[in-house]
């Protein structure tokens, strides 16, 4: 280390000791007070620190703030010696003059031209200009902090303002919610009174019931003693009426008597003779048994009497029983009554919502039902209209080869004649419109692909280049294109195929290959191959079976198409291709691309108008029949590439103003789609469908070897502008800070482990992973209403109702058919409680794990 040349004459004089303890006495104040990044420049000129020391006193981890930073300085510096604390106060000098004057009692004067011996003039040069840069960019930071805290403080602003915006709000919401407590108190109170109303009212009809019941048995009492008054009054009227017969038959006898003296002595004789007379034994024993019978047959009467007093008690007695019960019985018809009539207003309440429901539904169908009415008029509508255009444009065309061939004409009678052999102007042929031919309006129904003009019809038939072309039977590649071949074989599906390598947005460059030209024809006169066509198709339509040799298709079958000019163009030669293998097994013809077009749009138009058939069906009961997939024209797919054969040039360049405006964007419906095969090695990820089902599964899936559930991870702004560039993000939600995103890192690296990654993912990031290379397994688990029964505990759990499970299933559903692959369905049936579903689902995925994926 240098020795110092010049130094302050009064600090020199001190040896080392007294100027470390002058600095040890305010180390405090120092290492409050100094920034440590000021010093370290001055103190690396002055060779009392070097590279490494400032790099560990400015950034070690193991310095957390600037006081330890500061203190580690004076340590090292205390191990310089004499130099180190010479070198420091000489710094203190410059940057901080009041902890300068704090520690050596001096004040800090600096002579440039004196300057202390510890550096030369370059090198303090050197030193203020780093010092002067360090001070900028401290400005500077502190210039971005202050605009930092600007907009913080805007920020916090706006929040204030929203804040209070929001107390407000809250505040009428207190008040309207103090106001509607208020009316529900006074509503509640009423209640009360009513209550209280209607339980005394309850009170005194029972009360009225028991003074019936009694004032019942009152009369009762009443009927029995007037019945017994009568009984007695016709007692005592038979009794009175013997009586006076008596006094009637004695006084009548005394009347008889006193005219009648004579007979009143005749009666005292006979009655003489009647006490004389004497009876004997036989008489007195018959009048005895007489007298015997007579009182036996009086006791059995008496003895009759008395059973029938008895019996007439027990009927009394059972006749009370029975009015009691009677009694019952009709309060409890009473009440039943009182029940039934408020079962009937229910009921009643409950029919008339049901008619609102019907008629809201009857509504709803019929609009439904107009729409699609209407649809179908705007689009019939339009077809006029198109058809309409191309007759005008055609007629445009007409008018300007007319004003072409007069300019002709006018040009050639001034100046020289015309070159034979010049080749006029095509004329376009009419077009004929039709919607199902929307895809491909110049296929005619005999299978040509167009008219020639009578300069191109003359191809000579020696020409050995790709102009030759009549002698190839089959495909278009074969024989539709005098100029621009397509790769038979396999090849437009193909990924490595130079065609499909320059296409954009979906359409088919055509290209000369002269190469590949002659090999399909010596393939053909070799009849190794029959047709230059062969590619694959995902069908979006059910096909029957019409005839012999046709092939029966199902909606979502895959078929290798290996002929389109097959029988004159009026249908495709298809093998339909196995779900674990690219190779055909059944094989058969359907319609083509036009025909099949035409189909499509009558199956939509038959269901749409057997609607009310449809409602009918339960979800996921019947086999689906259509898939709808619009594309725009101008966007086709390699398959225009078939139906565009002879029809455009690219060597010869047309007038802008005779060109049809064929490309012209409208949307058409696509019965065939164009997929490509791949095998993947590693486990797929998995997706369910509908995503509230897939929460449920997944749950019970991670608990499983070989299963795990993909996790969002949350990145910060940074992260995401550098996962976006790279393309890595499949899926993003927003949150406070950042965003939770599901990366393609994260389902590669679970991929890898040889598992499957459930992800919770909406479909339309199947697209994002396909191209990414990565295939998911799509499982839909169809739902009705007794489906939705079974997942009501899970359900719950998650905090879902059964219908929002059946709305968001629908929503879904109707968005499988946008999926750019095949998906596997479990049928409701299949099974039968949460356990059994987790099986079929682990069977569903290991079988399509062995499948070959085919993707759009």
């Amino acid at each position: 280390m240098a020795e110092l040349c010049r130094t302050d004459s009064s600090l020199t004089a001190l040896d080392e000791e007294m100027l470390w303890e002058m600095m040890e006495d305010h180390r405090c104040r120092i290492v409050r007070s100094i920034c440590p990044s000021r010093l370290t420049p001055y103190l690396r000129q002055a060779k009392v620190l070097d590279q490494l020391d400032e790099e560990e006193v400015l950034h070690s981890p193991r310095f957390t703030n600037t006081a330890m930073r500061v203190g580690h300085l004076l340590d090292l510096l205390k191990t310089r010696g004499k130099n180190g604390a010479i070198a420091f106060l000489e710094s203190l000098k410059f940057h901080n003059p009041d902890v300068y004057t704090l520690v050596t009692g001096l004040q800090p004067s600096v002579d440039f031209t004196n300057f202390s011996g510890l550096m030369e003039t370059s090198k303090l040069t050197e030193c203020l200009a780093g010092a002067i840069g360090s001070l900028q960019e401290e400005l500077s930071q502190e210039k971005g902090q202050k605009e930092a805290l600007l907009r913080q403080c805007q920020q916090l602003q706006e929040y204030l303002g929203q804040a209070e915006a929001r107390a407000e709000a809250l505040r009428q919401l207190e008040a309207d919610h103090g106001r509607m407590k208020r009316e529900v108190s006074a509503h509640f109170h009423e209640v009360l009174k009513l209550k209280d109303e209607m339980l005394s009212l309850s009170l005194h009809y029972s009360n009225a019931l028991q003074e019936k019941d009694l004032a019942a048995t009152r009369c009762r009492g009443l009927q029995e003693e007037l019945y017994l008054m009568k009984q007695e009054l016709q007692r005592e009227k038979m009794s009175s009426s013997c009586e006076r017969e008596f006094r009637e038959r004695s006084l009548k006898m005394t009347n008889d008597l006193e005219p009648g003296d004579e007979e009143l002595s005749r009666l005292k004789e006979e009655n003489e003779r009647l006490r004389s007379l004497t009876f004997s034994l036989a008489e007195k024993d018959i009048l005895e048994q007489n007298l015997d019978e007579a009182l036996e047959s009086r006791q059995e009467l008496v003895n009759r009497i008395h059973s029938l007093r008895e019996q007439a008690m027990a009927a009394e007695r059972q006749r009370k029983q029975y009015w009691e019960e009677k009694e019952q019985t009709l309060l409890q018809f009473q009440k039943t009554k009182v029940d039934c009539e408020i079962y009937k207003e229910k009921m009643n309440v409950l029919q008339s919502q049901v008619v609102e429901l019907q008629k809201e539904r009857d509504q709803a169908y019929s609009a439904r039902d107009g729409s699609q009415l209407e649809m179908s008029q705007n689009l019939a509508e339009k077809d006029a209209l198109r058809r309409k255009v191309f007759e005008l444009t055609d007629q445009v065309c007409e008018l300007r080869q007319q004003v072409q061939r007069l300019q002709a004409q006018a040009e050639s009678l001034p100046g020289p004649k015309q070159e034979p052999g010049a080749r006029e102007p095509c004329p376009k042929r009419k077009q004929q419109l039709v919607r199902m031919f929307a895809l491909c309006p110049w296929d005619d129904s005999d299978g040509s692909s167009s008219e020639q003009c009578p300069g191109e019809a003359e191809a000579s038939p020696q020409d050995p280049g790709p102009g030759h072309g009549a002698g190839l039977p089959g495909g278009r590649a074969a024989g539709a294109d005098k100029r621009y071949w397509r790769e038979p074989h396999g090849h437009l599906h193909s990924s490595g195929h130079p065609g499909l390598r320059g296409r954009r947005d979906g359409v088919v460059p055509r290209h000369p290959d002269y190469d590949g030209y002659k090999k399909l024809v010596q393939d053909l006169k070799a009849k190794v191959a029959t047709s230059g066509d062969s590619f694959y198709i995902r069908v979006n339509l059910a096909l029957e079976r019409r005839a012999e040799g046709e092939l029966q298709v199902h909606c979502n079958d895959i078929l290798h198409v290996t002929d389109t000019l097959f029988q004159g163009g009026s249908c495709w030669h298809a093998h339909r291709v196995g779900p674990y293998s690219t190779k055909g097994t059944e094989q058969g013809t359907i319609p083509n691309y036009a025909q099949a077009q035409q189909l499509l749009i009558a199956l939509i138009q038959d269901m749409a108008h057997r609607s009310t058939m449809a409602r009918k069906q339960p979800s996921g009961g019947a086999q689906k029949l259509v898939r709808i997939v619009s594309m725009d024209r101008t966007k086709a797919s390699p398959l225009w590439s078939s139906f565009d054969g002879g029809q455009s040039d690219p060597s010869q360049v047309e007038d802008p103003s005779t060109v049809c405006f064929w490309a012209e964007s409208y949307f058409t419906l696509v019965p065939y789609t164009l997929v490509h095969s791949h095998r993947p090695s590693r486990p797929r990820p998995v997706l369910f469908v509908p995503r509230v089902v897939g929460k449920i599964l997944m749950e019970k899936l991670c608990l499983l070897q070989g299963y795990k559930k993909c996790p969002a991870a949350y990145l910060s702004q940074e992260e995401y502008d550098a996962s976006s560039q790279r393309g890595d993000i499949i899926q993003e939600r927003e949150a406070s800070g950042g965003r939770y995103c599901v990366t393609c890192s994260t389902v590669e690296s679970l991929m890898g482990k040889n598992t499957h990654a459930l992800l919770d993912i909406q479909l339309d990031s199947v697209r994002v992973l396909h191209k990414m290379e990565i295939f998911p397994i799509i499982i839909h688990i169809s739902i009705n209403e007794k489906v939705a029964k079974k997942f009501k505990k899970a359900l719950q759990r998650l905090g879902t109702t059964e219908d929002q499970l059946l709305e968001a299933a629908r929503q879904e559903e109707g968005e499988l058919d946008k999926v750019p692959c095949l998906y596997s369905s479990l049928a409701p049936d299949s099974w039968s409680d949460l356990h059994a579903l987790l099986g079929c689902v682990r069977l569903a995925i290991a079988d399509e794990q062995k499948k070959v994926v085919w993707t759009e």
